[in-house]
């Protein structure tokens, strides 16, 4: 069992993908409302070597020798992974040794101020970054920074780093109704995207409860209505799980793993992840499919959000 990297598990953009984690859980700049991971535990714009580079490529090492290429090899995870100075590094071992692999890195985008940050990108083939807040006090309403985060150097950085880097930029606005749907907050975001001009704007929103209760996933309707607003070339809505529920990459041995661990006992992500020695986010991959179908429902209760079998009282 690796500590570092997980999977491939089957993600919506991404194909199957072998997941890299380079921060413990939850170091990250942002706490928002809406994460599937839960809280942020430490919250931080500290850059340091939170996961050392080395044991990360001694895991791919073995990965892969024992295992296919996957489709693409993910940077994703528990937090923030621009915070681990180690990044670039781990980035550059793969291009090197994976060349025909393409690389991909999930990040919030918050610390693109930094130009030793995008430095240690400009490796990569896929950067997809989030910008959820075009407003400050919105941005602090469902992204809650870290307290030297400004929204100005925040959209300022992904700014500068589209201007270097010669890969693709898919930048993830998540939709949240109550938040951040307003026409003002959407005629701002859209010029803030304008003027960042990603190769691609995904329009997300909640496939399960957040980390706060009492949100709601955007309707296809809504985002749709938001598509058709922004008239930006290049948008597109992320897929909702129940619209990838056939899909045919899904590993039967993780799929069952989960459903003999709740089909013993109601089970938060976090016993889940515990019990199985899955990752969180390969968890979360097969959760999407397994709800999408009617196997699995949630129920909220005092320690968090519970999963079981949907016919179970």
């Amino acid at each position: 069992m690796y500590k570092h990297i997980f999977g491939p598990v089957p993600s919506r953009r991404l194909g199957m993908s072998l997941g890299v984690d380079m921060v413990p859980k939850k170091v990250c700049s942002l706490n928002c409302v809406y994460c599937e991971v839960g809280q942020t535990t430490l919250l931080t714009t500290q850059r340091k070597e939170y996961v050392p580079g080395g044991e990360v490529i001694e895991e791919l090492k073995d990965f892969f020798t024992h295992h296919p290429d996957p489709e693409y090899i993910t940077f994703s995870g528990y937090g923030e992974p621009t915070l681990n100075k180690a990044l670039g590094g781990v980035i550059a071992y793969l291009k090197r040794e994976k060349p025909g692999v393409p690389v991909a890195v999930l990040t919030n985008g918050t610390m693109f101020s930094d130009p030793e940050v995008r430095q240690s990108l400009l490796q990569a083939d896929l950067v997809l970054p989030s910008l959820d807040a075009a407003t400050e006090a919105v941005f602090k309403k469902i992204n809650r920074p870290a307290g030297s985060l400004d929204l100005l150097h925040y959209i300022e950085g992904l700014i500068a780093f589209r201007k270097e880097f010669r890969g693709n930029i898919w930048l993830e606005v998540f939709i949240l109704p109550g938040y951040n749907d307003t026409m003002a907050e959407l005629e701002a975001l859209k010029q803030e995207i304008l003027r960042i001009r990603p190769d691609t704007v995904q329009l997300n929103t909640l496939d399960r409860p957040g980390t706060e209760a009492g949100l709601r996933s955007a309707t296809r309707k809504e985002l749709e209505s938001i598509k058709d607003y922004w008239d930006i070339p290049g948008t597109e809505i992320i897929p909702s799980p129940a619209g990838r529920k056939n899909a045919t990459a899904y590993r039967e041995d993780v799929r069952n793993a989960i459903m003999e661990t709740i089909n013993r006992r109601p089970c938060t992500l976090d016993d889940i992840s515990r019990i199985t020695g899955l990752h969180v986010n390969e968890i979360n991959k097969y959760l999407d499919s397994l709800e999408a179908t009617g196997v699995v429902r949630t129920e909220r209760q005092d320690r968090g959000l519970f999963y079981m079998p949907a016919g179970r009282n």
